[in-house]
């Protein structure tokens, strides 16, 4: 017997009306019920990434950060979406006190009100809307906790305005401090959302301890962050290998996100490529398009099975013998020899790239958009497969090696080694 917890009008529906959205208790497990159907979430964040490959590889929903990212429409979006079978957590941006909105300011707070309603009322009856992200990571850095107050007001008027679609919020941390707040302050939410990435296996005992016993998602997990891995001598973030994400993707799955009963899904991330302390760091896609070894993880959890064609794999990346964790520093002007294994699974025939950027200086949090760092030209020279030569530029600091290796169908692997240039 199914237990509905949160309620909606029915409502006669329309040529394409908005799908009914609840949340639900069956035997002891939460579940997302949409048209009276259990729906289980296979799902991804995206924002610029292809939604058609999300559904050939078995994803059937997807959360975004912003109804309006500036390329297409949430329209559009919603109207793509709904073509490629996929559903929509929509989120709508609300300030965050580390960008400086003042929640302490009742004007500020009323007018982001308003807004959010005006974006309610906009796409409320889409059939691909899920549901609705109230913010991302507000929490993040947050001293007032008032935050959580106007989370609760717009909370409460979507249900008045949209009794369809549940509503949620996303947070960086979770504590026994947020979860006591959250039950104080925003009890209108349907459920919370929770976002981890290395730390991600820690989400079990985490709740535990906060003794939460209601539903929620993860509306992002994935590659361990550039805040929680280890660093060089001079502070650069030592990046796993795609193949290292790819375990790493595999891991979070079997031990936090696959058997939580209060778990009703989750959103990976990131279902396309941006810059983040690296191009590589996040996406589970190149800035060209290829697909990397994660992508394979995913179709086999969302699918069972492997997919027909998949994509090359790599070992440990070595410079002069050496591991990124020795801190390399070379002089200036002198040649290192760098060297990757790589095999396919398929067998098929790989080629190599390989180039050097300056070390980012972003000091960004949350997502918040980075500069692709600058190009070194003409810095390494290709020898036989997985060797390259690698002058080191005239100019000290520190520099990032990195290495793609494509097969011919679309898939390719990655690694990168951070390094040190200093004068003779």
């Amino acid at each position: 017997m199914i237990t509905e917890i949160s309620s909606a009008e029915s409502t006669p529906r329309a040529r394409r009306g908005p799908s009914d959205v609840r949340v639900a208790e069956s035997g002891g497990r939460f579940h997302i019920l949409r048209d009276g159907e259990i729906f289980e979430i296979k799902g991804a964040g995206l924002e610029f990434g292809s939604m058609q490959a999300l559904a050939r590889h078995g994803g059937n929903a997807f959360r975004n950060w912003r109804t309006d990212n500036g390329l297409i429409s949430g329209d559009e979006l919603l109207d793509q979406a709904y073509e490629a079978g996929l559903m929509v957590a929509m989120c709508i941006v609300i300030g965050r006190e580390r960008r400086g909105f003042n929640y302490s300011d009742p004007q500020a707070v009323a007018y982001q009100l308003e807004r959010a309603q005006a974006e309610v009322l906009k796409y409320k009856d889409h059939p691909a809307l899920l549901a609705w992200i109230i913010g991302n990571e507000v929490d993040l850095l947050a001293k007032n906790p008032c935050y959580l107050d106007a989370i609760n007001d717009i909370s409460r008027m979507i249900h008045e305005v949209d009794g369809r679609h549940p509503t949620t919020t996303t947070f960086a941390e979770f504590s026994v401090e947020l979860a006591d707040r959250v039950r104080e302050r925003a009890p209108d939410l349907d459920f919370i959302s929770i976002q981890k990435y290395g730390e991600i296996e820690n989400l079990p005992r985490v709740l535990e301890q906060a003794q939460w016993d209601k539903p929620y998602w993860v509306t992002e997990w994935g590659a361990v962050g550039h805040w929680e891995v280890g660093k060089t001598s001079w502070g650069a973030p030592l990046e796993q290998t795609s193949s290292e994400k790819a375990e790493s993707y595999r891991r979070a799955w079997e031990v936090a996100l696959s058997s939580d009963p209060r778990l009703m899904g989750s959103f990976v991330f990131l279902w396309g490529q941006k810059q983040e302390r690296t191009p590589t760091w996040y996406g589970m896609f190149l800035a060209d398009g290829s697909k990397t070894e994660v992508i394979d993880v995913l179709h086999h959890i969302w699918n069972g099975s492997w997919p027909e064609l998949r994509s090359p794999q790599v070992g440990t990346l070595f410079l002069d013998g050496k591991t990124a964790g020795d801190s390399v520093k070379l002089v200036a002007g002198s040649t290192a020899m760098a060297r990757i294994e790589a095999t396919h699974p398929n067998g098929q025939a790989l080629s190599y790239h390989w180039e050097i950027m300056h070390e980012s200086t972003a000091t960004q949090t949350g997502g918040d958009e980075e500069e692709v760092p600058e190009m070194v030209p003409d810095a390494v020279v290709a020898r036989e497969p997985g060797y390259a030569a690698i002058t080191a530029p005239e100019r000290a600091g520190p520099y990032r090696l990195f290495v793609y290796v494509h097969d011919e169908q679309g898939h390719a692997a990655h690694a990168n080694f951070p390094f040190w240039v200093q004068r003779g």
